[in-house]
């Protein structure tokens, strides 16, 4: 057992307080000490590292919104839609709340991508932070599956006929396809079952894991300290620290940087509250208009199509028609053939590629596209947690790659962005050329990457971080 902290007798009272408190809860002012007021993090921090504490600030949101609205949703399908319209109608500030879920689940998903594109441009993914960088992407896996399984909660037709759709994909898995969708759906359609099984892991199992995820992301990176923009490590042996060990290059992050996001939380606080106040289904985006609709199973919208912050990838399922099989295929022959002419390869090696190669030419010809759409969407998210193992350049940052990297870096965000728009469209025969060269572009952006990051002459990475005062 710790001793006591004395403390003096004319000593104000906030003080004793305190006192009283970290003599009898050590730990959690250690905590405070450890990940706040002593963790020093680097003092160039910009814009772009707001989204981080944004990200918390949501799930706190999503968190508290969804505790009021599971108070008066009822989980059955005959009463589901009319147990949200009850909230929205009859409930005490029951819109404004069911508005702030619903923002925030658009919110959430803003600043995630926004997050994971700062890591990408950063380095934030490099040595020796592979292991935060993983857990981010576990937490991005876990949020799309919370939000399916809310999305269909309101029982509208969007979200039926959204759940139906998504729920059959898993069936053109070979072999276990059928029973694996059977699982999920609790029934052989999409019913009372299935909404009772979503509410369950929705509110209750997937946020756990969540929460599990963001604690371990947020004490990984507190033992291997943030990533800055010049991706210069301030905790090295090698950098420079004062008499105590402190880095020179880093501040505490209390106050220093709970002030700095105080004011990103402030101005996100004002366009949410706008968004929330004067435009919550943002143009059928955030909330589709057939949503407003009970779910009718036998009357099938026109076009269905996911929330907009899953179309990039239902866009790649999408592109993925027997006519992109033969441009797939052709890819695998160019790999292989390049794997076995440039790699350093015994000739039992080669033949294995080579074999392997074939063996995956006949499966894709042999099993349905639809199959391959499936785990080209799945691929998509997947191929994120190899991104530490992928990129080559001998600099972190993209403040200091070739001039080039950018463009290309550049034009990966505008594919996307195209992507998630052709997503929400219905289809048409252009749409769907454009979205299978995204595809293809997406993902040899990722695949190329141990080739094309070695490339070009890098910029001097400075010793120390660049910052000035303001």
């Amino acid at each position: 057992m710790a001793e006591f902290k004395e403390i003096a007798a004319d000593a104000p009272v906030v003080a004793k307080v305190t006192n009283w408190l970290e003599n009898r809860f050590p730990t959690a002012f250690d905590a405070y000490r450890v990940h706040m007021s002593e963790y020093y993090a680097p003092k160039n921090f910009n814009f772009w590292y707001f989204f981080g504490s944004l990200a918390m600030l949501v799930l706190v949101i999503q968190i508290v919104t969804g505790i009021f609205l599971v108070m008066h949703y009822k989980p059955d399908a005959a009463l589901a839609f009319g147990s949200v319209e009850y909230i929205m109608r009859d409930v005490p500030w029951g819109w404004l709340v069911r508005y702030m879920h619903s923002t925030g689940a658009s919110a959430f998903f803003v600043v995630v991508y926004l997050h994971m594109f700062r890591g990408l441009i950063y380095g934030s993914y490099r040595k020796p932070r592979e292991l935060v960088w993983i857990f981010g992407c576990a937490i991005f896996l876990v949020l799309m599956a919370e939000a399916f399984m809310g999305y269909l909660l309101p029982w509208g037709q969007m979200s039926y006929w959204g759940a139906q759709v998504i729920v059959n994909l898993f069936s053109a898995i070979p072999f276990i396809g059928p029973d694996l969708a059977l699982l999920i759906r609790g029934d052989y359609v999409v019913g009372d079952a299935t909404l009772n099984r979503f509410f369950s892991f929705h509110v209750i199992a997937v946020p756990l894991v969540l929460l599990g995820l963001v604690v371990a992301h947020l004490l990984a990176l507190h033992d291997v300290g943030s990533n800055n923009p010049d991706g210069v490590e301030i905790k090295g042996p090698n950098a420079p620290k004062d008499a105590k060990g402190k880095p020179l290059d880093g501040i505490p992050f209390h106050p220093y940087y709970t002030v700095h996001d105080i004011m990103g939380v402030s101005v996100f606080l004002m366009v949410f509250s706008a968004i929330v106040f004067f435009a919550p289904e943002f143009g059928g985006y955030f909330l589709e208009y057939n949503n407003f609709i009970p779910a009718d199973p036998l009357k099938t919208p026109a076009h269905i199509a996911p929330v907009w912050y899953f179309t990039p990838y239902y866009s790649m399922l999408r592109a993925i028609t027997t006519e992109m099989m033969y441009a797939l295929i052709a890819c695998v022959v160019l790999a292989a053939a390049l794997g076995a002419l440039r790699a350093q390869l015994s000739t039992l090696g080669k033949g294995v590629v080579l074999g392997a190669a074939l063996v995956l030419i006949a499966l894709m010809l042999a099993i349905d596209a639809k199959f391959w759409g499936v785990l080209v969407m799945g691929g998509a998210v997947v191929i994120l947690f190899f991104l530490p193992w992928l990129d080559n350049c001998p600099v972190k940052s993209i403040r200091y790659r070739p001039d080039w990297h950018k463009i290309l870096y550049g034009i990966f965000v505008i594919n996307f962005v195209i992507l998630a728009y052709l997503g929400v469209q219905p289809p048409s025969p252009i749409g769907e050329r454009v979205s299978q060269v995204g595809t293809l572009f997406y993902f040899g952006f990722f695949l190329l990457m141990p080739w094309w990051s070695r490339l070009g002459q890098t910029k001097p990475v400075p010793s120390r971080v660049t910052f000035e005062a303001h």
